[in-house]
């Protein structure tokens, strides 16, 4: 095939003859043609030495002909890179590279369809990447024919680079996705009275980590303390936030304060850590005693509650603003968590979708837990799935089941409660004292630990008549692991363990309960009074 007959047929390129200039005939199909001829003095575009311009060309450039693509010729940068192509010979079976980077079937929908077709970044065998743009070309006459321009650009450098940005990308995430693996509880708390599970899912592969964190705090005689936060932004700076504020709030709760100052502490602290950075946080307290969790919210979305019998609830306010904004006086909410119940603690991943009010993704996880049974690490998984999180998500997920079983038969003997009001006076300690003897006679405890109990009660009772205030009471639980001692009472003073000196007569009364329970604390609670209480671990 004479390339230079094909050469008069490249786009917007006149072929002259003896007689003058014909017509244009444009080699692309569909190329626009020269309205009129060029001005005096100006050379036409076929003037120019075509083949002598291809050659030079950095870019690889080849050119086809016919359904089986036969060589008509390559420039000198194509013979570079993939060596000297014989003409007249078939793509197949003489350029291995067209295999490599897809060209054959490329070349084919060319022409048929008449229109050009471009493939970006295909890497060969030797390790070079190409964009490859292939052109429709008319054959030249008498026989008709089309034939295909293959251009491809050597994008090596770039290709390598882009892969470079990525794998550092990569490397950045994967710190970031450890970093925050590592600030998250590695085995959760379980308290007696709940079960409790929780999983974390961070975003696709395109998505920076995000500061979602959880958390589950023991308080000491039963009360347990349930926290779920996100830290708004991505990377490891919004990890390394997120591992700051759960450490605060463990500190804080060892305080035992209510919820809603829990969050007051915290938003000061989030202010001084990074202005820049906003985080919402729920903190969550249930007390066995009580059947409820009492709650408070900075900005982060509700608590969902379900019921025995498939019966959804949220837990709407209070509310306050996202931690680290300031000047908010933060309170305390409360939500019944009956025996049977769920609640479901989460991050806004979990129900957020682009194009849709976040108040229908809320509305479709109620609906998915509403049908949600089982344990606990269960329902994590089924309400993952009905909100269609999956492994390419667009963003962290953090999701934190409670739930307070329903128990029967033998296991529901190994919970018991006992409580008796004391109205104060001389014989408030000697009744107290009868009280605890037959209670825990009553729930088989050894005697050892009968005696154990009954003198940690008459400390914590003369501690209250001493230096408390009515109305007093008295309350003993056990659990399957353990029994707890609890006295509240009128006055908001805590007790605190103190060195009493060999002539002191008072003052032993909370060392004593250091000594012989496996621990103990004290709390203020609502309505201005406090709470003193110790525990004993119980032999399997």
């Amino acid at each position: 095939m004479n390339f230079t007959r094909w050469s008069a047929r490249l786009p917007g390129t006149q072929r002259r003859t003896a007689r003058g200039t014909e017509g244009s005939v444009p080699a692309a199909r569909g190329a626009g043609r020269p309205s009129e001829p060029p001005p005096e003095g100006v050379p036409a575009l076929e003037d120019f030495p075509v083949r002598e311009l291809l050659g030079r060309l950095p870019g690889l450039v080849a050119l086809v002909h016919g359904p089986e693509h036969r060589i008509v010729y390559v420039n000198e940068a194509y013979a570079a890179a993939f060596g000297p192509r014989p003409a007249g010979a078939t793509v197949a079976d003489t350029c291995p590279e067209a295999e490599e980077l897809g060209l054959l079937p490329l070349m084919d929908q060319v022409l048929r369809s008449g229109r050009p077709r471009t493939v970006k970044s295909r890497r060969t065998r030797e390790g070079g990447s190409y964009t490859v743009t292939c052109l429709p070309v008319d054959g030249p006459e008498p026989d008709g024919g089309g034939g295909v321009l293959v251009h491809a650009a050597d994008v090596t450098d770039h290709a390598e680079a882009a892969e470079r940005l990525r794998a550092s990308e990569r490397r950045h995430r994967e710190t970031a996705v450890t970093l925050q693996r590592s600030l998250l509880p590695q085995d959760l708390e379980q308290p007696d009275d709940l079960r409790i599970a929780a999983t974390y899912q961070p975003g696709g592969t395109d998505a920076a980590v995000g500061g979602d964190w959880y958390d589950v705090i023991t308080l000491g005689a039963g009360r347990t303390a349930l926290v779920i936060g996100d830290v708004m932004g991505r990377g490891v700076r919004a990890a390394a936030v997120m591992g700051q504020l759960r450490t605060a709030v463990r500190a804080y709760a060892r305080l035992d304060l209510p919820p809603h100052e829990v969050l007051q502490l915290l938003d000061g602290l989030a202010a001084e850590i990074d202005a820049s950075q906003i985080a919402t946080c729920v903190y969550a307290v249930h007390d066995p005693n009580e059947g409820k969790l009492v709650y408070a919210s900075a900005g982060h979305l509700p608590m969902l509650v379900r019921d025995e019998d498939g019966t959804v609830r949220r837990a709407e306010d209070p509310t306050g603003p996202p931690l680290g904004t300031g000047g908010w006086l933060h309170t305390s909410g409360s939500i019944a968590l009956p025996p049977g119940s769920t609640a479901v603690l989460y991050t806004d991943g979990l129900v957020e979708r682009r194009r849709e009010d976040i108040d229908e993704g809320v509305a479709a996880l109620a609906r998915a837990l509403s049908g949600a049974s089982g344990t606990p690490q269960v329902v994590c998984g089924r309400l993952l799935r009905s909100l269609g999180v999956t492994a390419d998500h667009d963003d962290d997920v953090a999701v934190l089941v409670v739930q307070h079983p329903s128990r029967e038969g033998a296991d529901a003997e190994l919970f018991h409660n006992a409580a008796l009001d004391l109205l104060g006076g001389v014989e408030a300690a000697p009744r107290a004292r009868a009280f605890a003897s037959g209670v825990l006679a009553s729930w088989r405890f050894p005697v050892e630990l009968c005696d154990l109990g009954v003198l940690a009660t008459s400390e914590l009772v003369a501690n209250s008549l001493q230096h408390g205030t009515p109305p007093m009471r008295l309350r003993l639980r056990r659990t399957d692991r353990r029994l707890i001692i609890e006295v509240t009472d009128g006055d908001d003073h805590l007790p605190r363990r103190r060195r009493a000196e060999t002539e002191d007569e008072a003052g032993r009364g909370i060392s004593i309960i250091a000594t012989i329970a496996s621990s103990w604390g004290s709390r203020r609670t609502p309505g201005g009074g406090k709470a003193v209480w110790c525990e004993f671990a119980l032999r399997n």
